[in-house]
């Protein structure tokens, strides 16, 4: 017999606590939000990468800089490596999907500039190459994924394993995490 969904109460239950026991990660959010805020104020970009969720949370994320989060301001150079449909699918076709990030950050990534990856299992190959690819080129690298960590944990430079093994609360953490930045982020900017 499957497993019946939890109430709406046990659900947000669930959510709470692993929002408590993502506290004990604030010293690690603030330091990528801090690294994040250096790349775009010496004049870099920030880029995104992710599949499924994490794409769309990439999306989202690029969007709240490159319009605005809480305040009027300037556009922060950020872009999201998961929109471009054409370079996705010529990427995909002419060399593998294993490419797609990794390609389009040698690309468009220079020294200085900032690599936010996501993943709820930090195993994805396309956005583990695209954190090789930064790597290799002095980009900073930032790794959002859930708590074994997976590759993420030893090729990012900072990351953030949160508290949870399921993908649904995994992502729940990541945006709260990204919304945290990107204010961050506008805050210093000026």
């Amino acid at each position: 017999m499957p497993t019946q969904y939890p109430r709406p109460n046990d659900y947000f239950a669930t959510v709470a606590n692993n929002f408590q026991a993502l506290q004990t990660l604030a010293p690690l959010v603030d330091r990528a939000a801090q690294t994040l805020a250096d790349v775009i104020r010496q004049g870099n970009k920030v880029m995104f990468c992710g599949n499924g969720g994490s794409a769309a949370d990439a999306q989202h994320l690029a969007a709240e800089l490159m319009g605005r989060y809480l305040k009027e301001r300037n556009p922060l150079p950020a872009i999201a490596l998961t929109t471009d449909t054409s370079a996705l699918t010529a990427i995909g076709n002419d060399y593998e999907f294993a490419e797609v990030f990794a390609r389009q950050l040698r690309g468009i990534g220079r020294k200085g500039a900032a690599l936010l990856a996501l993943s709820t299992s930090g195993t994805s190959e396309n956005v583990v190459r695209a954190l090789k690819a930064a790597k290799d080129m002095g980009i900073a690298t930032i790794g959002l994924t859930g708590q074994s960590g997976g590759k993420f944990r030893d090729l990012a430079d900072i990351a953030i394993c949160v508290p949870a093994t399921q993908a649904n609360h995994i992502q729940e953490m990541h945006i709260a995490i990204g919304h945290y930045i990107c204010g961050f982020i506008e805050q210093t900017a000026d």
